[in-house]
């Protein structure tokens, strides 16, 4: 005779079953990444506080004073802020700035470009091309200009003696103490030197575009020139936003060269914002005013970059 079955209740617990466990999750590991995070980013942060929030305030604090290079200083509000406003020498200096801005960056932008279709390519000789057009912006604007210095005068330096072989010049030109030859030398030299970087970064965004677009539009009959309008620039459109921003940014803050070929001279024909700056912290001893004059151009840079990213920005 079998033995009754035995039942169960309906809301009795279920029997544990003897399978392996799941192993309890561990905090502390990158299941719960936000300490991780936090202290991945630490650095960052750090160096985003120390070096640049921290000298920003103090140079907003600094604007508000008259403090001297040497001497005792006392806070005099927005009067270093109306005196720039109103100085005409510090306006004159932007609207130069502005001018050699607007005549480098078409230029650096249109060589770059031209330099990177000729090197995109994997044929014999791309890499030696790449690096005689790139070396330039590896020597850097403060060894060209000290370069420029020797070349550029009268009678000996090769510039002239280049334009005299060429029947352009008598060769006794003096490059650097006339205020728009001094300009269009330094632009030459600029475009000359920085159109290497432009080269590589629109080179590596060329790089980046699949070859089968190319080919496609080769067998539908398009020539080089349509398929440079219609592929690589549209497709090239940020990365040229890019070069375009570095350029401009670069041209504001321009300093290097015209301290070392010019001084901002003569007179003051070939005076950038920076070079206005540097004469009023540096030659009249007056940081607090520099300061003010300095925290206006970071307003300009930024409205001017902000216009960039306006204009520049891909529309659906």
């Amino acid at each position: 005779m079998s033995a009754p079955a035995v039942t169960r209740p309906a809301d009795a617990a279920p029997a544990r079953t003897t399978g392996p466990r799941r192993p309890a999750r561990r905090h502390g590991t990158l299941t719960h990444p936000a300490r991780t995070g936090l202290l991945l980013v630490a650095p960052a942060v750090a160096f985003v506080v120390v070096f640049v929030l921290v000298p920003l305030v103090s140079a907003v604090g600094i604007s508000f004073t008259n403090l001297p290079l040497i001497g005792p200083w006392r806070f005099i509000g927005l009067e270093n802020y109306a005196s720039v406003l109103t100085d005409p020498a510090f306006w004159r200096a932007v609207g130069y700035t502005l001018l050699y801005t607007a005549i480098v960056t078409l230029p650096i932008l249109a060589l770059g470009y031209a330099l990177a279709v000729v090197v995109r390519s994997n044929r014999r000789g791309a890499t030696a091309l790449r690096t005689i057009f790139f070396v330039p912006y590896v020597v850097g604007l403060t060894t060209l200009s000290f370069l420029m210095l020797l070349e550029a005068q009268p009678n000996s330096g090769m510039v002239n003696v280049v334009l005299k072989a060429l029947g352009i010049t008598d060769g006794t030109t003096a490059w650097l103490v006339d205020g728009p030859l001094a300009t269009g030398l330094l632009c030459a030299m600029v475009i000359w030197a920085v159109s290497g970087l432009t080269m590589v970064l629109l080179m590596s965004g060329m790089q980046g575009i699949p070859r089968e677009v190319y080919e496609s539009a080769e067998i539908d009959g398009a020539s080089w020139w349509v398929r440079e309008r219609s592929i690589t620039i549209p497709m090239l459109r940020r990365t040229i936003a890019m070069t375009v921003v570095l350029s401009v940014i670069g041209s504001l803050l321009a300093f290097t060269q015209f301290y070392i070929l010019t001084q901002g001279g003569p007179g003051s024909d070939t005076t950038t914002v920076v070079m206005a700056i540097y004469r009023r912290a540096f030659v009249q001893l007056q940081l607090g005013a520099a300061t003010a004059m300095s925290l206006v151009l970071v307003v300009i840079t930024g409205l001017v970059t902000a216009a960039q990213f306006w204009l520049l920005r891909e529309r659906s």
